[in-house]
Parts: C-alpha cells; sequence; structure tokens
C-alpha cells in the first residue's frame, strides 16, 4: 500500500527533536510534576507522560490536568511552558546510539538538520545545552513559518537550507505528522521505534519507508558502515 517510486541515493537527513534526536521526556515530565504540585496534585510517573511528548505541549498539560479548558488550561500551559524552559535541559540528551551516527554522518560530509514543532524559543536553548546548534546545519522551529508538520513547507524549506533537493533527503521522526510531512514532501520517511509511540498510535498505517530500531540503523540507509 506505502510502495512509491525508488528515490534517488539520500544525501542529507532531517531529524524530528523530541523522541526522534533527543530524549527530552524526563524534563517535560519534570515540568508538568512541578505544576501538578503547584496545584495540589501528586506526580505522575514518567511512563505516564512519554508517550504524549511527541504530540507537543497541548498534549503534555491534557495529561496532567484532563478536565482542564479555556481559560484554565491556556493559563496552565502558560505556566508549564515557564516551568519547562527554566529547567529544560537537566536530563534531556541524545538517544543512545544518535552521537556515534552523527558523528558517522558528519566525517562521510552528509549534512542533517532538524525541523520540529517545538518553538524556537525552547529549541534553541535546548540544542546549545546540548551542544548541537552549531553542529546542525539548519534548524526549523515551529514558530519559524506559519506552516507547521504535517504541512510539508518547513521540511521542504529545510532541504533548501541544506542546499539539497527534497527528492535526496531522509527525514527521520517518531510521530505521524512526521511521515505525512516527508512523503508530502517527496522525501524518504524513516519511523522511529525507540521514540514516544503510545499504545493508541497505529505506526503500521502511517505508511513509512522503513523503521529504524537503534539510531545506528540510519547508516545502512546512507550507505555507510554501522558505527561502532
Amino acid at each position: 500500500m506505502n510502495a512509491r517510486p525508488p528515490l534517488p541515493p539520500p544525501r542529507a537527513v532531517l531529524f524530528d527533536l523530541d523522541g526522534t534526536l533527543l530524549d527530552t521526556a524526563p524534563d517535560l515530565t519534570t515540568a508538568l510534576n512541578r505544576l501538578r504540585q503547584e496545584c495540589g496534585a501528586a506526580a505522575l510517573p514518567l511512563q505516564d507522560v512519554r508517550h504524549h511528548v511527541s504530540h507537543g505541549a497541548d498534549a503534555v498539560v491534557r495529561a496532567g490536568f484532563p478536565g482542564s479548558a479555556g481559560d484554565e488550561f491556556a493559563a496552565l500551559k502558560s505556566r508549564f511552558l515557564e516551568l519547562y524552559r527554566a529547567g529544560i535541559c537537566i536530563e534531556s540528551r541524545l538517544f543512545p546510539g544518535f552521537e556515534s551516527t552523527l558523528q558517522a554522518m558528519e566525517t562521510a560530509g552528509i549534512p542533517w538538520g532538524i525541523v520540529t514543532n517545538k518553538a524556537g524559543w525552547l529549541t534553541d536553548p535546548l540544542l546549545q545545552a546540548v551542544a548541537l546548534a552549531h553542529r546542525a546545519g539548519c534548524v526549523v522551529a515551529g514558530d519559524s513559518m506559519p506552516e507547521r508538520k504535517p504541512h510539508p513547507r518547513p521540511l521542504l524549506v529545510a532541504a533548501a537550507l541544506l542546499h539539497v533537493a527534497p527528492e535526496h533527503c531522509i527525514f527521520v521522526g517518531d510521530a505521524e505528522r512526521d511521515i505525512v510531512a516527508a512523503r508530502a514532501a517527496g522525501m524518504l520517511a524513516l519511523g522511529v521505534h525507540f521514540g514516544y509511540l503510545g499504545v493508541h498510535d497505529t505506526p503500521d498505517a502511517w505508511q513509512a519507508d522503513g523503521w529504524l530500531t537503534s539510531p545506528g540503523e540510519l547508516l545502512r540507509w546512507l550507505g555507510l558502515p554501522a558505527s561502532a
């Protein structure tokens, strides 16, 4: 069902951020639990929040405050983002295996970038904190333009910033919007099983071109030897 004409050999890689390149769920859960504490509620375990992270701040706040709506929800979300920004990179890290994978790509001269729906005022300090800001060839955040994933435009803009045609790009993500955007942009769409997939997600229906169970498997798609 997901068959399509073969794409040219890839020359660049674009990544989603939360749940794909970085494991940010611990810091987001900490911010949510601080907000719950302020509201007199008990902390939630990481596993109850983790699978909401790829769906954005709205989904995380709703996980912590399922009955909130309207102005109350808006206020909770604003405070949540304040708390998250204050502790944006305490435990957030590259997923295991990504450092050697990125190094192998960089050694081979393969440019890479980030396309995320996360707002720039959160994305920029996070990338600075994990020392990726100067390694990424481009960063397109959720407020960089009017459209966000699943719209293909952010991916197309990122490809242009890398000076690579979209059909020569791989896009790697952990949510359905990532796969939809990649296919609409004419890119090779790869999903990751090590991200934040939840029990209600249906990845088999997303029409990804392939799946990664570890970051190092990306090298095979690039025609590079596996990293140590």
